[in-house]
């Protein structure tokens, strides 16, 4: 018969061949419980942890700030159009410091996610960005400004035109001077082709005055001035009563000082190459020819006058009717006939002489 404590021990025993027994419930008598060990890492004894964060992301607020102010001053500068100042040192220092912020953000935990925004925002605005804007701009308004020396901007505003002496135009006729002689010229040629041919008239727009380029990037004193233009309101026709008309006109423009009338469309005595001449006239053969141009002029004096007919029944296959047309169209001139302007270039008006004058005392040797 198995006694108790042999079922006791064979609880404890059974099954484990050969592991040691297990302890007794309640363990045994006098055994002391082991303490677990900390594995918890000691304080920093730095900074504490919320003035650390604060301090890291003033950093990135800092850099953010400073990407943002650097950005309205590039885009300032670029609305004054201050182009040199976008590549001046001053600005270029300015980009450095503000990247340098931008990067100390990037490099702490609590500024890293402000110094990205600042990054991104310096990458897409930045001097050379900028200043390729500022370039453009200046490039397709025309002005330079921003990119001129003193002295060129000096030069800019002379009075006169590069190349020509200034005293031609103070020797020369003024453009009132002009005016007057055009409109007397046109009203004798008027008159002796109403007589001669039975003409009559109607005036072609209203005369225009441009200020010429002074060479230097500026506008000079001086201008290009072009008569309204006069036109008969019948048509021309024929190689002999061309001729006839373009005499009777010459005669009338060397009785007012001019030189005797000169042909473009004939090139027996233009000395333009034929097939040019077909080109601008229509044909090589001012008997075909659509388009006749005589000139003359009062040199040294500015004034240059053109003589021109044009002649549809020499239209072969209708596009100079078609362009004559539309020419119509835009100034009211008839389409056929013959047409009176003057032109003179380089002109100086009375009432500006005196500045003219005055001006010219701050550049000599400018011619």
């Amino acid at each position: 018969m198995v006694s108790d404590h042999e079922r006791q021990r064979a609880r404890y025993v059974g099954g484990t061949e050969g592991a040691p027994p297990v302890p007794p419930p309640g363990g045994y008598r006098g055994a002391r419980r082991q303490q677990p060990i900390d594995l918890t890492p000691p304080v920093d004894p730095q900074l504490p942890t919320e003035e650390k964060k604060t301090s890291t992301t003033a950093l990135g607020w800092i850099a953010l700030v400073a990407a943002i102010l650097f950005t309205l001053i590039l885009f300032g500068t670029l609305v004054v159009g201050g182009t040199d100042l976008l590549y001046g040192v001053t600005m270029i220092t300015l980009q450095l410091v503000v990247l340098g912020v931008i990067v100390a953000a990037l490099f702490t935990p609590g500024g890293r996610r402000l110094g990205v925004i600042a990054l991104v925002l310096t990458v897409l605005f930045n001097v050379p960005t900028v200043g390729a804007l500022s370039a453009l701009r200046t490039s397709a308004s025309g002005n330079y400004e921003g990119v001129k020396t003193a002295e060129q901007r000096h030069a800019e505003a002379y009075p006169g035109i590069k190349g020509t002496s200034p005293q031609e135009a103070l020797t020369q006729q003024s453009m009132e001077e002009v005016r007057a002689e055009a409109d007397s010229l046109f009203t004798d040629i008027r008159e002796r082709l109403t007589a001669d041919f039975g003409f009559t008239w109607v005036q072609v727009g209203d005369e225009d005055v441009r200020p010429e380029r002074n060479g230097y990037g500026g506008e000079s004193m001086l201008s290009e001035y072009t008569s309204a233009a006069w036109a008969t309101e019948q048509p021309v026709q024929g190689y002999a009563r061309k001729l006839d008309v373009m005499a009777a006109i010459d005669e009338v423009v060397a009785s007012h000082g001019l030189w005797n009338l000169y042909s473009f469309n004939d090139p027996t005595n233009s000395g333009i190459d034929p097939s040019m001449i077909a080109k601008l006239y229509g044909s090589d053969d001012p008997r075909t020819q659509t388009t006749w141009e005589y000139y003359t002029e009062n040199y040294p004096d500015p004034l240059r006058f053109y003589a021109n007919i044009y002649d549809l029944s020499n239209d072969a296959d209708g596009g100079f009717r078609s362009s004559r047309e539309a020419q119509s169209a835009r100034t009211g001139e008839p389409i056929e006939g013959l047409q009176l302007v003057v032109i003179a270039g380089k002109v100086l008006s009375e009432d500006d002489r005196a500045e003219f004058e005055e001006r010219l005392q701050d550049y000599p040797g400018f011619e």
